[in-house]
């Protein structure tokens, strides 16, 4: 298990909105690594534009990391055989 938490801390996931104009890049523990908005929507935007296409490319690396998160643990269980098990 500790193996396993070392490899998700490591991961990162890229979200995006706005067909690119905000990017966000998380960690595996939900951290912001980078954040960048193109100077087209600072031009052109209103402020609550920016917060809905920030909101968006921060939970769609979010959702990315949840999914690469849950791969990693299937095959985790998997390899020690608990995959087939259930209540």
């Amino acid at each position: 298990m500790k193996g396993m938490k070392e490899e998700i801390s490591k991961i990162t996931a890229e979200g995006s909105s706005g067909a690119g104009l905000v990017t966000v890049i998380l960690n595996g523990e939900y951290q912001v690594q980078k954040f960048s908005i193109n100077p087209v929507i600072i031009e052109k935007s209103e402020k609550d534009t920016m917060e809905v296409l920030i909101q968006s490319a921060f939970n769609d690396a979010a959702q990315k990391i949840r999914k690469i998160t849950e791969e990693l643990m299937m095959r985790e269980l998997q390899n020690s055989g608990l995959a087939g098990l259930r209540k």
